[in-house]
């Protein structure tokens, strides 16, 4: 039993003072409020989010796409090309570096889980490992030497374009066919076996121009009651792309020919219309937006607003991890809207404020996104926590929907002093138990890299 006790907490049916919260292992098995101080002491303590999309090997490349290329159109689809040109230099000792690295950096933000998105399968030009979860096993050794909850969502990756062309030369180490894919999910099952019991396994068909209308259908059906994943709408040249070969935009194609329901979450969708907007939020699936990624990339802004008073469900992953701050993504996405349509407090409803909408609903969909009984803090739930400094500057105070303003908007993750994950402490006073050796391995990997 773990015993914490928090000046207020962020419960299930709303804001409480002096919480004392019991933790029976993985779980939370008893609230009080109203509690005198007992067991360890927090500021304020809040449902810690899941990062809902990660690409884990991209960290490394942070910093190094940020010159014009000779296209004066410099765009997502030239930025692909230097990525591409990166990963063949990855090794399997390496990709297990960074994604510890990576995750690491999730929990001090205050992450208590990610859902990986992983689609790195194989060697340099293609070359397939002896295990074809050789890879697949090196995130999950990372999740073992973080702690953090794991999604692990095998990505895949059938052909160059929705034309069917053969995958291009940076497309190799991706590529898979069904029957592939079928062994490489085996292995990725077998990889997760020495994983907390709170690990998932889903499937991630890559996108509507990465798989076929065959192919999307088996990868749904493989593992029918896990999460799905898949990129959508995030790019014009993909919906123009979609529509050309497949007579319809990619929202409205995947929502006519698959069966899209909670267990979904489609990455991004950046370019949807009105309608398509409409139509995904009643559809009950998360909307996994990456709003630091999407800025970086330019892929455009998505329609929280709208999205929202339809009842839609969204959460936040950092995707490329050129910058891993959850609540500098939180406050993207708000500014995001105010931009587009110079408003201000967009998302904000008659009883909550900026903040806690953007908190609240990102902890519910992260959770929902990842298949992780997570989200709120109430009795049964995963013990996926978060605990705020209350005593700094910009939080001394505040109470209620305000230290979410606070910290969202005035603040950053070093107001994060502690993480657990499903029950797990990975964080205290801000730092990870294994910073120190996770960080050494890091270095030395991407020193390594960069000199090549």
């Amino acid at each position: 039993m773990t015993l914490l006790w928090a000046e207020q907490a962020l419960l299930a049916d709303g804001w409480a003072e002096d919480v004392a919260i019991t933790l029976d292992g993985t779980r939370i098995a008893k609230i009080s409020v109203g509690a005198a101080p007992q067991g360890q002491r927090v500021g304020v303590l809040l449902p810690a989010p899941t990062n809902l999309h990660s690409h884990a090997f991209q960290r490394a490349m942070a910093g190094l796409t940020e010159r014009r290329g000779p296209d004066p159109r410099d765009s997502f689809w030239t930025w692909r090309q230097l990525m591409y040109r990166f990963l063949d230099r990855l090794t399997p000792d390496d990709v297990q570096s960074i994604a510890a690295f990576v995750q690491m950096e999730m929990a001090q933000a205050g992450y208590a889980a990610v859902a990986e998105f992983h689609y790195l399968h194989h060697g340099p030009g293609g070359v397939p490992y002896a295990n074809p979860a050789e890879m697949a096993e090196r995130i999950a050794a990372a999740a073992t030497q973080t702690g953090l909850g794991l999604t692990l969502l095998p990505v895949l990756y059938e052909v160059g374009g929705c034309d069917g062309r053969a995958l291009g030369p940076g497309q190799n180490r991706f590529g898979t066919t069904p029957d592939s894919f079928a062994a490489l999910m085996q292995g990725a099952e077998v990889a997760l076996q020495g994983l907390p019991d709170d690990t998932v396994l889903g499937v991630a068909p890559h996108s509507l121009r990465a798989v076929s209308a065959a192919g999307l259908a088996f990868a749904a059906g493989l593992r029918p009651d896990t999460p799905i994943h898949m990129h959508l709408a995030e790019q014009m040249a993909e919906v123009e792309e979609v529509l050309a070969h497949r007579g319809a935009r990619p929202t409205e194609w995947l929502l006519a020919n698959a069966d899209v329901d909670a267990r979904w979450c489609l990455i991004h969708c950046t370019q949807m219309l009105p309608a398509e907007t409409k139509a995904l939020a009643a559809s009950g699936a998360v909307a996994g937006l990456c709003p630091i990624t999407e800025s970086s990339l330019g892929d455009g802004i998505f329609d929280g607003v709208a999205y929202a008073s339809e009842g839609g469900r969204w959460g936040v992953g950092s995707d490329s991890n050129i910058r891993i701050a959850l609540a500098e993504e939180l406050r993207t996405l708000d500014y995001s809207q105010r931009l587009r349509d110079r408003s201000r407090a967009a998302l904000a409803t008659a009883d909550k404020s900026t903040g806690r909408v953007l908190f609240q609903t990102a902890a519910m969909g992260g959770a929902q996104a990842a298949g992780r009984d997570a989200g709120a803090i109430g009795i049964g739930k995963l013990a996926d926590l978060v605990a705020l400094n209350s005593s700094g500057p910009d939080m001394a105070g505040h109470r209620g929907d305000t230290t979410l303003d606070a910290y969202i908007f005035a603040g950053d993750d070093r107001m994060v002093t502690d993480l657990w994950s499903a029950g797990r402490h990975l964080v205290t006073g801000g730092r990870h138990f294994a910073a120190t050796e996770i960080t050494a391995a890091y270095l030395a990997t991407v020193t390594k890299l960069r000199a090549l």
